[in-house]
């Protein structure tokens, strides 16, 4: 197997992975995820089946083929799921070569350069960031997640573990565009003393530490 047969799978499994997200929670309006195929022959694209929350016939479900290169990058899963919204909102014309099925589903090949890719929301970027601190990809890391908060005006209230301090911090952040620098950050930031204060409405943690302009 080459790198690049390799990073396309890779890619696919990071997908299917985010994708399983939405198999409870909608992905949009009504609709679920479910099911996530690798495309055949190691084709660059993964298919992705979007219906109503437990619905399993095949005539009930659409399946939709995002390609995962742009050029010579590759796509991310944010891609993926901004494509995927879109294609599924309003009325979208194909032409007859890119409609076809599988399995008894219909399959929409979607062409990205014709479609407007749908917003990535607030809650988008705090799954990410929660998943992040959930599962971090190192077994020591200096900060780890005890539980967390949706706050008024799009925060998010974090409850974090530090080796540097004893008890649980909170941390009121601004989900985003940044969170790789804010999670490489997060752990020097929680002590930082000039960005503390009593946490007065909260019993649930030592101090309140805040990251919404950081």
């Amino acid at each position: 197997m080459n790198d690049d047969d390799q990073e396309i799978e890779d890619l696919q499994r990071e997908v299917t992975s985010r994708l399983l997200d939405f198999v409870h929670a909608p992905l949009l309006e009504d609709q679920h995820v479910r099911g996530v195929l690798p495309s055949p022959s190691r084709a660059p694209a993964v298919r992705a089946v979007l219906g109503d929350k437990g619905d399993c016939a095949p005539h009930r479900l659409t399946a939709y083929e995002i390609p995962l290169r742009t050029g010579t990058e590759l796509r991310t899963t944010h891609d993926v799921i901004a494509l995927l919204r879109a294609v599924h909102t309003g009325t979208h014309i194909y032409p007859a070569g890119r409609v076809t099925s599988v399995m008894g589903m219909d399959l929409y090949l979607v062409d990205p350069a014709q479609v407007e890719a749908a917003p990535f929301t607030t809650d988008d970027w705090s799954a990410t960031l929660l998943r992040c601190l959930a599962r971090p990809s190192t077994a020591h890391t200096r900060s780890q997640l005890r539980g967390f908060l949706f706050r008024e005006n799009g925060l998010l209230r974090l409850y974090m573990d530090s080796d540097k301090v004893t008890g649980v911090i909170a941390a009121d952040v601004r989900p985003g565009g940044t969170l790789t620098a804010l999670l490489a950050a997060l752990p020097s930031l929680l002590g930082e003393e000039w960005r503390t204060s009593d946490a007065v409405d909260d019993s649930h943690c030592r101090y309140l530490v805040d990251l919404t302009d950081w």
